[in-house]
């Protein structure tokens, strides 16, 4: 099912949600979750996003961010793939750890902020099986923080959170607020399957539906810069192609030229993922990047001719909910 082009304006905040594949574990011990605090730090430093909060679980985690630069895309990506690879590197695994793109969903700051720091913050008791009964004993969101009872990270911005909340003591105020709840709309908003885009009344959404509109379809792929992972472009090449996925990625020995579709599939992992040529020439199973050269030059040329035409067209439907 095609995707919700993501939104995007500088200083829109975002709450920003993903898992591991088949919901398995991301987060194993201290060193995980710390290596995951600090890539945040990182972002914060390399793409000026701004964290308001955060809680991360086992096998997900929450971010809710505000973008200055009208970048999440690029924060994302560094964040989700710096982690991917160190925790690879760590537990010595491959290939992709998050189950594909994250989702994003658009917040009306004046309207859903505070409560949306308390919907991350109460995540860990909200779970059908809590760990724990208090939630300052969670160490991996920044509700202790909050809250006063932990040091909180220099790039932890709080200050727009209890302004809004307007409690004279706002540690205490905001832990008795926290502790009220979730809010009944915010249940009903995350409790849908397929999350709509944007977080906030009918006019915020109308105002957002109009700019997102204005974009073509060029500005928004380079503005945005969100690449599916190349696990993803290769089961939708299978898919437009009506090939296997596993003999795509499978180098034909002896050969010197490779078979049609699997040249289209490097092309078009080339052209649509995340991932850099040394990344792509080790996931089909190359020798080196420059290994991929030959192929994209000859794909590039028949993508000219129109050979690729109907192909590309659909691969696109699916990416970018091009009609």
């Amino acid at each position: 099912m095609p995707r919700p082009q993501r939104i995007e304006y500088e200083g829109a905040i975002h709450h920003v949600m993903n898992r591991g594949r088949h919901r398995q574990v991301i987060f194993h011990d201290a060193t995980d979750f710390e290596a995951f605090l600090e890539i945040l730090s990182e972002a914060s430093k390399a793409h000026h996003g701004v964290f308001h909060a955060y809680c991360l679980m086992s096998n997900h985690y929450h971010l809710l961010i505000e973008t200055p630069k009208a970048n999440l895309s690029r924060i994302m990506k560094h964040v989700n793939g710096l982690y991917t690879q160190r925790y690879n590197r760590r537990h010595k695994k491959d290939g992709a750890l998050f189950r594909g793109r994250y989702k994003s969903v658009l917040v009306d700051e004046d309207a859903y902020l505070l409560q949306l720091s308390r919907y991350i913050h109460r995540n860990p008791i909200e779970v059908k099986r809590p760990t724990i009964q208090t939630l300052s004993d969670y160490p991996w969101s920044s509700y202790p923080a909050y809250a006063g009872k932990a040091k909180a990270a220099k790039w932890l911005v709080r200050d727009k959170t209890y302004a809004m909340l307007g409690h004279r003591h706002r540690y205490k105020g905001y832990a008795d607020y926290v502790g009220l709840g979730v809010d009944e709309d915010i249940k009903r908003f995350y409790s849908k399957g397929n999350i709509v885009s944007v977080l906030g009344d009918k006019e915020f959404r109308v105002e957002r539906k109009e700019e997102n509109e204005t974009l073509d379809l060029d500005r928004l792929r380079s503005a945005l810069e969100d690449k599916p992972a190349l696990s993803e472009v290769l089961a939708l090449v299978a898919e437009v192609t009506k090939q296997d996925a596993k003999e795509l990625r499978q180098r034909s020995v002896g050969k010197r030229v490779d078979l049609p579709y699997r040249a289209f599939a490097i092309y078009a992992s080339d052209r649509y993922s995340c991932e850099d040529h040394n990344s792509i020439a080790e996931y089909f199973g190359l020798s080196h990047r420059g290994s991929i050269s030959n192929t994209l030059s000859r794909v590039r040329k028949e993508v000219l001719d129109g050979r690729w035409a109907k192909e590309i067209k659909r691969l696109e439907r699916s990416l970018f909910m091009v009609k």
